[in-house]
């Protein structure tokens, strides 16, 4: 399988759109509403934050996007492709989030997730990431927020 990592461009929107929609879909039955991602502007987004595309055999199987802050990279979505998880894609991505902010002299990497997602909380603290604090929005949902530091 043929795999690249590119960044993506406004002529990517309609295809990250399309990957974070089915990525995120199995979540509604959990929490019973559409988390974040799925309610983004990607047209917006693709301008104000960075996306690293991973293409396998030529297909969009994974992205991240990340926003450079004053004190650290925020890891904003990672999204894979239902079709393509379970082959070490979001783990790569993650790694790729930790090479842009030493690039970019941050030693913090800051993500968010719903506590309901503890698959992904148990895959974030697998790759060091640890608790930071627990919000409640004003919509009810518990947003766990997670900070990693690397030297």
């Amino acid at each position: 399988m043929a795999e690249l990592i590119r960044r993506g461009t406004p002529s990517d929107v309609a295809a990250i759109t399309d990957l974070t929609m089915r990525a995120y879909a199995k979540w509604l039955a959990l929490i019973g509403y559409e988390p974040l991602p799925m309610l983004a502007d990607y047209a917006v987004a693709i301008r104000e934050h960075r996306f690293d595309l991973l293409e396998a055999d030529g297909t969009l199987a994974a992205l991240i996007e990340t926003e450079l802050r004053d004190d650290d990279l925020l890891i904003v979505n990672v999204a894979v492709s239902p079709d393509a998880q379970k082959r070490g894609h979001g783990r790569r991505l993650m790694d790729l989030a930790e090479q842009i902010a030493r690039d970019v002299g941050r030693n913090t990497l800051r993500l968010y997730t719903n506590e309901r997602f503890e698959e992904n909380i148990r895959l974030y603290a697998s790759l060091g990431y640890a608790q930071e604090r627990l919000e409640t929005r004003t919509n009810g949902a518990r947003v766990v927020h997670m900070v990693k530091r690397i030297g």
